[in-house]
């Protein structure tokens, strides 16, 4: 049996992509230095992959930005108002497309979640009429370098289907018709690598979905036999991921491709039907060891799944991998010096993995017993221990009732409740964030190495809260927020103050490019031990008249951007952090808050890959923000915020939240999202964003009241609310401050425009 994985981390084991690509943003790295940083990470990468005992090692899956974007460069798909940026060098186009350019005033592409993740990929746009110049793809030197310094390289690149699919074409394009333009470049490049090594790997993820049309469907065989024959003698491997292939495995199965790769953590039960449909001349990739988890692989659930495919299939047909990139896992758990050994023996970050899949090959081979049975006792260990279980936790969960998940009255009657606020018609706001400076992260950091004392910690963050409602109130903002000075991550900042959680010392993993969150782990019961923000807000509020909006992050979004444990149910998890942030709702409205943001940016991301599964947890994920909401008056207004997913599926999940005011990500797309908004009829109040926070590019007084009047044919004026995409922690004052100031003076023209002022 061969091993290997489906991609590796590429941001480092310190972060040093995210270190050399701010620098290089900055001008204070040369484009020079920026490659060779990458080129060194890539040579560690490949080394550890080695090291470890794989066959392979993978290229094609470091890049500087977006896999989806070095793909849509080597298809040469670049939108019109790119143009002025024709005669840049290729790097400079690059992180153009990827990040907008504030000089030209060129916004970015779209982005979105990848999959079910909470990577973020740029969305390719496919215009009418538009004219493709074909380029390169950085996978090619990446594997003539690894074959060069003695490695055994596969290639890893994003298939057409899924590329095609997720791509967004303008009105009067239909996108399939690129398909064969599209499939005649894929067949040039892997022509190329085919002779630079043995084994090249086309990422289909799509088939796990339910999202490839039938069209698509009718053409994949004979596009994939095009692609075959492209690669000659070289073996290619069409890897699915994310879930289980179901309706797709007669399509995989016929492709010809010479390997087929499933994921069998997260298409568990698929493996009979799989063997049932796979040719004889077709080999099978097993996905055993998770790629988006931290815990170490259950060997005695493993090892049954590799000997069944052994015995139906033969030693040589069957390879051992990561059920997808490890990408969404952090590099290497060694590093974590803090965490205590009951938790920590139980962790595998990328390195580990690499690891494991070597050692699941000498159990399946060699029958190693002595590394089963250390395995399967570490796992009885760990779970026996107190942490785990609270019984308190569990008892108070199961005696949920159904008058828990509902509001006491409908929003009409709410929303009569909540006129005192006395808010004018299109009302501004922000998400949440503001930026954080270099003297707050310095603040925080000297804290928690006990460096100041708590009271000067606190008297240093009051200043910034100051400051930051000083600067929203001379900016006419009509409701304010404190500005998180306080948080360095939305979902680490509350999981440090309930139970059941841990947090590891360098767990970073890339959420998009050099944007890298540390998950928190959820590894047990989860409780609220204190109030985690009140002080803080009402503090805030404290400072002004207007209302101040209470901070929270959703019960469903700690889950999903959390490393969660793998022995309960998520929906269980998730009821527990409901419950948690339920008790901080109603502390802050007894404390005189009475708007309260919850945050469920994270809902959509959540969200399974097929219908069935999808209902599912829609059902539970809804449940749970209802249950951390409903325990307020009518007076008291309840907000979320959701950003960077397609959500239209899924408007009337949205609206069964039964939130008095949602905000949504909207600018890059143009405000698209709000047609599904006037499909579905959506009965609440809207925040359509209206400033692209991910970009340094700062939109004009015109572009926002423009997007404003788009946004009132959709939606009704006594509906509509005024706010950025997404936070604002990630910019720097003098942009926000500013795009801020246009989006308040556009709100006041637009009001004027529908012959109000107030």
């Amino acid at each position: 049996m061969q091993t290997h994985i489906l991609g590796f981390p590429r941001i480092g084991k310190k972060r040093e992509l995210k270190q050399a690509l701010e620098s290089f943003w900055n001008g204070d790295l040369s484009a020079q230095a920026l490659t060779e940083t990458s080129k060194e990470l890539k040579k560690k990468h490949w080394h550890i992959q080695k090291s470890a005992g794989l066959d392979y090692v993978t290229t094609g899956d470091f890049s500087l930005y977006d896999q989806m974007l070095d793909t849509t460069l080597m298809l040469g798909v670049i939108p019109q108002r790119f143009q002025g940026c024709n005669k840049d060098s290729p790097l400079e186009l690059y992180f153009s497309l990827a990040r907008g350019h504030a000089g030209r005033n060129i916004a970015a592409l779209e982005m979105t979640k990848w999959f079910d993740t909470n990577y973020h990929y740029l969305v390719p746009e496919i215009e009418a009429n538009g004219s493709w110049m074909a380029g390169t793809h950085p996978v090619v030197e990446d594997t003539l370098l690894a074959r060069k310094l003695g490695f055994l390289p596969k290639p890893a690149l994003i298939g057409p289907f899924t590329w095609l699919t997720l791509a967004k074409a303008q009105k009067g394009e239909h996108k399939w018709s690129r398909l064969n333009s599209v499939a005649n470049v894929y067949a040039n490049l892997l022509s190329t690598l085919s002779n630079h090594c043995g084994c090249i790997q086309i990422d289909e993820p799509v088939l796990c979905t339910e999202l490839l049309p039938e069209e698509a469907r009718k053409q994949f065989q004979e596009v994939y036999a095009s692609l075959n024959v492209a690669c000659g003698v070289t073996k290619l491997m069409l890897a699915t991921y994310f879930g289980p292939l179901a309706q797709n495995i007669k399509i995989a199965a016929s492709s010809g491709c010479s390997l087929l790769h499933v994921d069998m953590v997260r298409g568990k039960g698929q493996l009979e039907a799989i063997l049932s449909s796979l040719p004889k001349d077709m080999s099978l990739s097993l996905g055993v060891v998770d790629g988006r988890n931290i815990w170490k692989t259950d060997y005695s659930k493993a090892v049954p799944l590799i000997r069944r495919a052994v015995s139906a299939l033969g030693r040589e047909r069957v390879l051992l991998a990561s059920s997808c990139s490890l990408l969404h896992c952090p590099v290497d758990v060694t590093e974590e010096t803090a965490l205590p050994e009951h938790i920590k023996s139980r962790m595998a970050f990328a390195v580990q993995k690499c690891y494991e899949l070597t050692e699941l090959c000498e159990i399946a081979e060699r029958g190693n017993a002595i590394a089963l049975a250390e395995n399967v006792a570490m796992l009885q260990r760990t779970a026996a221990h107190p942490d785990i279980c609270v019984s308190a936790v569990r008892k108070r969960a199961s005696s949920v009732t159904p008058a828990m998940f509902k509001r006491h009255s409908t929003y009409q009657k709410r929303r009569t409740a909540q006129n005192w606020l006395h808010l004018p018609v299109l009302p501004t706001t922000t998400i949440g964030s503001f930026p954080q400076t270099e003297t707050i992260r310095k603040t925080r950091l000297s804290y928690k190495r006990g460096e100041i004392q708590e009271t000067d910690y606190i008297a240093a963050i009051r200043r910034e809260i100051r400051d930051c409602i000083e600067k929203q109130e001379k900016l006419n903002l009509d409701v304010l927020v404190h500005g998180e000075a306080e948080r360095n991550d939305m979902v680490e900042y509350f999981g440090q103050q309930l139970g059941g959680f841990c947090f590891t010392q360098n767990g970073w993993v890339q959420s998009y490019g050099s944007r890298c969150v540390k998950p928190p782990v959820i590894y047990g019961d989860v409780y609220r031990k204190a109030p985690m923000t009140v002080d803080w807000i009402c503090y805030a509020q404290s400072l002004t008249q207007k209302p101040v909006k209470g901070m929270l992050t959703g019960p469903v979004t700690i889950l999903c951007w959390s490393f969660v444990r793998d022995d309960i149910e998520r929906s269980e998890v998730c009821k527990q952090i409901a419950l948690a942030i339920r008790d901080e709702v109603q502390e802050l409205e007894k404390a005189g808050v009475r708007i309260i943001q919850i945050d469920e940016a994270a809902l959509r991301e959540g969200m399974p890959l097929t219908a069935a599964e999808a209902e599912a947890y829609l059902q539970w994920a809804v449940e749970a923000f209802r249950l951390s909401s409903s325990g307020v008056e009518d007076a008291t207004q309840i907000h979320t915020h959701m950003c960077y997913s397609e959500f239209n599926v899924i408007l009337s999940s949205i609206a069964q939240m039964d939130a008095d005011v949602i905000s949504i990500e909207s600018s890059r797309s143009g405000m698209e999202l709000l047609d599904a908004f006037t499909d579905f009829h959506y009965p609440r109040a809207v925040g359509p964003g209206v400033y692209d926070i991910h970009s340094p590019r700062i939109p004009s007084v015109e572009e926002i009241a423009e997007l404003l009047h788009k946004a009132l044919r959709h939606i009704p004026k006594e509906q509509l609310w005024v706010n950025p995409d997404c936070g604002l922690k990630t910019r720097q004052w003098k942009e926000a401050y500013t795009a801020l100031e246009n989006m308040v003076t556009a709100a006041k023209k637009v009001r004027l425009t529908l012959g109000t002022t107030s």
